[in-house]
């Protein structure tokens, strides 16, 4: 099968790799309808994170699933199926409370490369949901969204608590934090105010029910969230980017009492305890518990309630993958869809 493949900062490649089989009686083997770049993997391809070896790359897939393991009881060969970053047997105690991507045997889904035309994916009845029927193609891209994006996006929003009557803030305009305004309208959210300085992305926030725009960032940002809710701040805040100033950002965006939900991957961050302490501000976040919201989202996804799929702005053959790259470490598109 064909695969993309990083090799160093900057050198993606697809290339011939071994096709997957199945290793453990829980396993399934799916057949890619898509697959995407995601933010997270413009780390290693920056080279902010290391590139030790020849890494298969890609953790976000929709797909048919070609074949199952002995053990496999709920998910059956021609379904049409979503699946997570971490893999989960959504039965441990972890999984139960409804924290999957820290299930007491997860597994990473991507570890195979999800940007290629087959994957393994472990644990597979506790992992992967099918749709209903096999859903129009018009709707793979949203059904890919749901994978990740959609679901951290969502993660960010209920970590934040957003919800009716609150004003929830909105730090990064990437794929996951445009989601999240999306996210927050569907929870009812009454007033949504999107950090963004592109105007492209701007137009998306507002399409998915965002109220306000701020273009400003760091203290600037933080002051023009005050002037917007009576110097107050937000009662929720979604943060959608990892960096120390995204961080601050929410946190100093925050209302007294208020909630971060923190959903970006982390690299450098660090919190000033004294500060933190007399913020009286409530964080959670963390690598999203997808497949909690699973079927919730395929079901918002398949009845055309929503339609996170807008946030994939380029679409290219999986052998163009490097330009996919390029073009969201561009910032020339927000979110690159890949059709094997």
């Amino acid at each position: 099968m064909r695969g993309a493949v990083l090799y160093a900062p900057g050198d993606v490649r697809v290339e011939q790799r071994e096709d997957p089989t199945i290793e453990q009686p829980t396993d399934a083997v799916i057949r890619l309808a898509a697959a995407c770049v995601c933010g997270s993997d413009l780390w290693p391809y920056r080279g902010i994170e290391p590139v030790s070896a020849p890494t298969p790359m890609g953790h976000e897939y929709v797909g048919v699933v070609e074949e199952v393991g002995s053990e496999v009881r709920t998910i059956k060969p021609g379904q049409f199926v979503v699946g997570s970053f971490f893999a989960s047997d959504n039965t441990c105690e972890i999984c139960r409370a409804g924290y999957q991507s820290s299930c007491v045997h997860r597994e990473y889904a991507g570890a195979g490369g999800a940007q290629a035309e087959l994957l393994r994916v472990p644990l597979a009845d506790g992992t992967l949901v099918a749709t209903p029927d096999l859903p129009a193609d018009d709707l793979v891209p949203s059904l890919l969204a749901a994978s990740d994006v959609l679901g951290t996006g969502w993660f960010g929003a209920v970590a934040a608590e957003a919800g009716q009557g609150k004003t929830v803030a909105v730090v990064g305009d990437g794929a996951v934090g445009l989601l999240g305004v999306l996210a927050a309208k569907q929870l009812g959210a009454e007033r949504i105010i999107a950090m963004s300085r592109h105007a492209d992305r701007q137009k998306l926030a507002l399409e998915y029910g965002a109220t306000d725009v701020v273009t400003e960032r760091g203290d600037d940002g933080v002051a023009r969230i005050k002037d917007l809710t009576n110097g107050l701040g937000a009662h929720s805040v979604i943060e959608a980017v990892g960096t120390q100033e995204s961080m601050m950002q929410a946190i100093r965006s925050a209302r007294p009492g208020g909630h971060v939900g923190f959903v970006g991957v982390s690299h450098g961050v660090e919190l000033p305890g004294q500060e933190l302490f007399f913020s009286h501000v409530h964080l959670h976040g963390g690598p999203a518990p997808v497949r909690r919201f699973l079927p919730e989202l395929i079901e918002l996804i398949c009845d055309r309630a929503i339609d996170p799929g807008k946030v994939f702005d380029l679409t290219l053959p999986l052998d163009q993958a490097a330009e996919g790259y390029r073009a969201m470490d561009e910032r020339r598109a927000i979110k690159t869809l890949l059709r094997p």
